[in-house]
């Protein structure tokens, strides 16, 4: 059995943090450059030149891309042959505490939701385990920025709503939030689990590669039809109008019981940051 130090760990969310800030991953880069190709609004291929050259800035210098440098979401696949030695919670928060104030990030957490005293040093983390065959340690740092966070939603579905209740439900919490996501958005939806369960899919979906369809033939075209439909309100970059309100549409389902049908929507804006390790 393998053994990894949680002092490990926490130097790979600080390096995390600190990357994912700073270097969008090359797949929404791509996925960006490629909707520029396909845009034919005048505004709206000008917002898009200016997203671009933000990134490409940001990468060249050092500095994050956005100034909401987000809460900070870390998923961790942990093998079951592996033994992480060491408080876990603390080593992600220690991670993330470090890579914040060394990065000169902003501290965006606030300590208690009504009292609203920042912590200072972007504390917690918000952690997510799931455990997994093998013996590596997967970390997934995902800084989340609450102009996107804030836009999503969840609704308990019928089943007698099916794949067309979910159609209605996705467009009209798009629709909703207008350009306050900043969009061009990428739309995560979590359908089946439990209330819960299908909001953590569905921020979960946002890590998925931009236009990777899902493995199902069924979720692929739905995937499909819900960005071509998005796209179509017209909502456009930065809600300038124009053909490109979403860079993709990722799907994650569970199995969920027989009298529901959990539905969530997870927006996040075109800076889909994310960086991610293999220990």
């Amino acid at each position: 059995m393998r053994v990894i130090e949680a002092s490990v760990l926490r130097n790979t969310v600080k390096r995390l943090c600190m990357k994912a800030s700073r270097d969008l991953p090359r797949a929404v880069e791509d996925r960006i450059r490629f909707c520029r190709t396909e845009e034919t609004w005048p505004p709206a291929r000008d917002l898009l030149d200016q997203i671009i050259a933000n990134f490409e800035l940001a990468r060249r210098r050092g500095m994050p891309i956005c100034q909401d440098t987000g809460m900070a979401w870390v998923f961790l696949e942990i093998g079951t042959e592996l033994y992480l030695q060491g408080d876990i919670n603390a080593a992600v928060n220690e991670g993330v505490r470090e890579g914040y104030r060394e990065g000169c990030l902003r501290a965006s957490m606030v300590g208690d939701p009504l009292k609203r005293v920042n912590t200072g040093d972007n504390t917690p983390a918000m952690i997510t385990c799931e455990f997994v065959p093998g013996d590596r340690l997967t970390v997934t740092v995902a800084p989340k920025g609450f102009g996107s966070e804030n836009m999503s939603q969840i609704k308990m579905l019928r089943p007698s709503d099916g794949a067309g209740g979910v159609i209605d439900f996705v467009l009209s919490v798009v629709e909703e939030a207008g350009p306050n996501p900043c969009p061009p958005i990428i739309v995560g939806v979590g359908i089946g689990g439990s209330f819960d369960k299908a909001a953590l899919i569905a921020k979960k979906a946002l890590l998925r590669t931009p236009g990777a369809g899902n493995g199902d033939p069924f979720y692929a075209n739905l995937e499909a039809e819900l960005l071509e439909r998005i796209n179509a309100l017209g909502i456009g970059p930065q809600g300038f109008g124009g053909r490109t309100t979403a860079l993709s549409v990722a799907i994650e389902t569970l199995p969920t019981h027989i009298a529901g049908l959990p539905c969530a929507v997870n927006i996040n804006c075109h800076v889909a940051r994310h960086a991610r390790e293999c220990l």
